[in-house]
């Protein structure tokens, strides 16, 4: 392998494993289960309550295009109906607002938590600069002397 072939693996073996890139990819993963999370729940518990709340369902809220075509039994379905779902539009802009808000929530918390723990620190003081040596202040008596015979 040539070493630009070496050099780029080498890279992107760096890139990789830097601590940020790995922690994108954990809170990508939690993410996107805290998601599947969210939609049950406005799914499963909160559009039940709505439907109830309106007398409507969402899902069932469509414009249909064109209608399904079925055989001459009226059973089998030969054309799938072409509609614009707008009612499950609704459902997932519910899903969203719910999931930002509880995100917002998270990271408002964090923060929270981060800015008290900062509190309980102790500041730390600037140290003092050090005593210079015996060298640097003999440098600095002659530099003195150089400039008063000037």
């Amino acid at each position: 392998m040539s070493e630009k072939g070496k050099g780029f693996i080498a890279e992107f073996k760096e890139f990789a494993l830097k601590g940020s890139v790995v922690d994108l990819a954990v809170g990508v993963i939690i993410g996107a289960a805290f998601q599947t999370i969210v939609n049950s729940l406005v799914n499963d518990i909160i559009m039940p309550f709505i439907s109830a709340i309106f007398k409507v369902n969402f899902e069932s809220w469509k414009w249909v295009l064109k209608e399904a075509v079925l055989d001459a039994d009226g059973v089998t379905v030969l054309k799938e109906a072409i509609s614009v779902n707008y009612g499950t539009f609704i459902g997932t802009i519910i899903n969203f607002i719910i999931l930002a808000l509880v995100i917002f929530l998270m990271v408002k918390a964090i923060n929270k938590a981060r800015s008290l723990k900062k509190t309980d620190e102790p500041e730390e003081e600037p140290e003092a600069e050090p005593e210079p040596t015996a060298e640097e202040v003999l440098l600095t008596e002659i530099r003195d002397l150089l400039k008063e015979k000037k």
